[in-house]
């Protein structure tokens, strides 16, 4: 967006904001004001103080001599300006490759015309107007990061703030600045919690007071300027609420981020919405994504070293990190497996050509295979996987070399996956990124993730599965007659080639492959799929994690093989029973990322989309 582009952008939404404030001031306190008019695009009640505000805006846009395309709380997405008005779906509009020129619209507009409208129904003098602008991206959505410019109004009292990305944030033409408040114990925090959440109500009882006044355009613009601290929605913000909120945040030094700390750029788009939590500063912000995340950090002392051994690329890379892990001061235990093969290739007399090989072979890390140092007695670290007693496993492959491991170690002892496989989804980096990775981690910046595990009963013997079992004949291309019980209460009989019992976790792998859902792993349940049924009526269950599930094969002369994570193989015969619960011992995982559940199915699971480097409009 260029300077005149800007100014046009700008002089439209002062004038905007100006009619907007005259046109409801006789209605504020007014009782006919509250006449539910109808249901807004986003699903919410159009209070007739809403429509009498809308209704300005789009007169503003519809006659302005440029093209812009608006996104607002009640109208929806229109395409409005040089005398024409008309509904769009915007996602739809921005992909669009058949446009001329001059048909290009120059801005998109995110309006709130009326945020805290309850408040100014009853006069309450905490409601006000957001004005986001974003760049029109050509090939791709225009997310967050495309706004350029932000205006927000408070009706109440006409404080006004304004943002330009890069240069600054302003509250009645002075510069604004954040409180330098750094100990949730002094904080003042704004916002909307949600009943139930324990971890909210920790943090509202330790911050010194709370503020609810029902605008999250205003309560989030008052962190930006020092009268609050800290704000957060943990009921999920609108886009159009918090895209003039966010721009004006960040250009005064602010961090605003979803639960898990991760950078907002989500699409521009009537239906987004997205927890927001808010802070004047990065301490501050830590502390509040520490407990909303029941994150608690260990000092990580002793680290064992795992990683898959019929590749020399990941053997080689091991050797680099328990270097790395010796260097910065902390025991190391090796796995017996890996230890060996380290020690065989120390005493390879081609090991410098294997490394400079493995150089060529994979030109992503072969930086970090300078001076790999292979000068120490690898055999003297080399211990049991059973017996790691240790602050943090490294473990160097893909999610099977993940799953052997946890499966072996004791289930308190935390995980930390570095991808040497194919997809790699339950690793947390790729190998290119590692040590800046462990950086942080030895500093203390990093937070453990609980995964639920299965416990699986048959006979008299147990055994455990993160990601799923597999239930299914010893014979290729035949079936198997199954019995499925939850709580005692027999849910479907059916013939199938097998079942799978997936966890949250496993929801992603076979379980996925087989037709059941992508299931996020805070959802507290297991998953049951019949892999290619005889029937018609079957299809995948989600049950309650507190329940226990019974699988009994009906099939006389029949045996089934049960697989735990790939693994393990059991057999159960005609009419034996095998259970299914909870294991009362989570698995744990080493994160440093901010990049949460969704993104990582959008980067490991995609086949396609639109394209990456599209240009921007105006820029």
């Amino acid at each position: 967006m260029n300077a005149r582009d800007k100014q046009i952008a700008t002089d439209l939404s002062y004038e905007i904001i100006r009619e907007v404030s005259r046109a409801i001031r006789p209605y504020v306190g007014k009782p006919e004001s509250a006449e539910k008019v109808k249901i807004g695009a986003d699903g919410t009640p159009t209070s007739l103080i809403d429509i009498i505000a809308e209704e300005k805006i789009i007169n503003i846009l519809k006659n302005a001599p440029v093209l812009s395309y608006i996104v607002s709380e009640e109208i929806g997405e229109l395409k409005l300006g040089k005398g024409t008005k008309r509904s769009i779906v915007l996602t739809h509009e921005l992909r669009r490759q058949d446009l001329e020129e001059d048909e290009i619209p120059k801005f998109i507009f995110l309006i709130d015309p009326v945020d805290g409208t309850n408040n100014a129904i009853k006069e309450i003098p905490a409601f006000g107007i957001s004005v986001a602008v974003a760049n029109v991206c050509q090939g791709r959505l225009s997310t967050l990061n495309d706004v350029e410019l932000g205006f927000i109004s408070s009706f109440a009292n006409g404080n006004f703030f304004e943002a330009e990305k890069g240069k600054g944030c302003w509250l009645n033409n002075k510069e604004v600045k954040p409180s330098d408040i750094i100990n949730i114990s002094d904080m003042t925090l704004g916002g909307f919690t949600k009943s139930g959440t324990s971890q909210a109500s920790k943090l509202v009882d330790n911050a010194r007071r709370m503020r609810v006044l029902g605008s999250v355009v205003l309560e989030l613009s008052y962190v930006a300027s020092g009268r609050y601290d800290a704000f957060l929605d943990l009921r999920g913000s609108r886009i159009i609420d918090i895209a003039a909120s966010k721009l004006i945040l960040e250009e005064a030094g602010c961090i605003i981020t979803n639960k898990y700390g991760q950078k907002l750029n989500n699409p521009l788009s009537i239906y987004e919405k997205t927890i927001v939590v808010a802070a004047n500063n990065k301490i501050l912000h830590k502390q509040m994504i520490d407990i909303l995340n029941d994150n608690q950090t260990d000092f990580i002392g002793k680290v064992g070293v795992i990683s898959r051994i019929d590749q020399t690329r990941p053997i080689i890379f091991s050797a680099k990190i328990i270097d790395y892990l010796l260097t910065n001061g902390r025991e190391v235990c090796i796995e017996n497996r890996l230890a060996h093969k380290l020690t065989e290739l120390k005493e390879n007399p081609e090991l410098n050509k294997i490394i400079e090989n493995t150089k060529v072979d994979y030109p992503e890390i072969a930086h970090l295979l300078d001076d790999v140092n292979f000068n120490i007695d690898f055999k003297q670290l080399a211990e049991p996987v059973f017996d790691f007693d240790c602050d943090m496993a490294v473990i160097l492959g893909g999610d099977g070399t993940l799953l052997r491991a946890q499966g072996k170690m004791k289930p308190e002892i935390p995980i930390f996956g570095i991808n040497m496989g194919t997809v790699g989804f339950l690793t947390e980096i790729e190998a290119k990124h590692t040590f800046e990775a462990l950086d942080e981690i030895l500093k203390g910046n990093y937070y453990k993730e609980k995964r639920t595990r299965l416990v699986v009963s048959h006979e008299n013997n147990q055994f455990t599965a993160m990601n799923e079992v597999v239930v299914m004949t010893d014979k290729p291309a035949k079936m198997l007659h199954f019995e499925i019980q939850v709580d005692g209460e027999t849910i479907e009989e059916v013939r199938a080639d097998g079942l799978i019992i997936s966890t949250p976790s496993g929801s992603t792998a076979y379980a996925m492959s087989a037709g059941g859902p992508i299931v996020d792993p805070k959802v507290a349940g297991f998953i049951i799929i019949p892999i290619c049924p005889y029937k018609l009526g079957a299809r995948p269950f989600v049950v309650s994690d507190n329940s226990e599930i019974t699988v009994k094969q009906l099939k006389k002369g029949k045996t089934a093989v049960f697989v735990m994570d790939g693994q393990i193989s059991e057999e159960a015969e005609y009419e034996e029973e095998i259970k299914f619960k909870k294991y009362d011992k989570d698995a744990y995982f080493i994160r440093t990322s901010t990049k949460y559940f969704y993104e990582k199915v959008k980067d490991k699971l995609k086949e396609g989309g639109i394209n990456p480097s599209p240009r921007c409009n105006n820029e």
